[in-house]
């Protein structure tokens, strides 16, 4: 069967199966579905009721799944304005609106804050050999909008230089490695 390019699949919740376009540009680089499904199976006792912030969205494939499977609300940041557009264009097909924000944000940002929120679950996704993660974990940590005990998803290329450059409070409960990508589970500890 042949992949239609730039389009996602939904693969759980309410929106199973239902398939989302995102901008056809070099550096997006949706979650893989087997990818998805681990992850969404390790979220499963967390992810009803949960807020959530999807920094890089690009396809926008984690925060939407989030909603699917029963997330109250997401908070999707992205650089470009041609991949916000779309985004919001999906939340209206989905006529998801009144549950998500979007911002059109550089991400680590020495002035972009999202306070007063908190969130739950956080996804992380940056592009990849870019080198992000250090200064989005600082980032996160110094902008204060991390729950108690929030859940963070880092995704990066599997060879990526070991260890996992993280605050000393932060926990990894899973991880998995699937092809060119290495994906993991962390929880922020008090």
């Amino acid at each position: 069967m042949l992949k239609t390019k730039n389009q996602v699949r939904i693969i759980g919740g309410k929106w199973r199966s239902r398939k989302l376009h995102f901008p056809d540009l070099p550096t997006l680089r949706p979650t893989p579905d087997r990818v998805r499904e681990t992850l969404f199976n390790w979220l499963s006792p967390y992810i009803v009721g949960a807020r959530c912030l999807d920094l890089f969205a690009g396809s926008g494939a984690l925060g939407f799944e989030a909603l699917s499977r029963g997330a109250a609300s997401v908070v999707m940041i992205d650089q470009s304005p041609v991949v916000i557009k779309q985004l919001r264009e999906n939340a209206k097909i989905l006529n998801t609106e009144k549950d998500m924000e979007f911002f059109c944000e550089s991400i680590p940002s020495k002035t972009f804050s999202l306070s007063p929120h908190q969130f739950d679950i956080v996804f992380l996704d940056p592009p990849f050999h870019q080198n992000y993660i250090s200064q989005c974990c600082e980032w996160l940590e110094d902008t204060h909008c991390l729950a108690e005990n929030a859940l963070i998803y880092i995704e990066i290329e599997s060879n990526m230089p070991q260890p996992l450059p993280i605050p000393e409070s932060w926990k990894i409960l899973k991880s998995q490695k699937a092809g060119q990508v290495s994906a993991y589970l962390i929880k922020k500890e008090i």
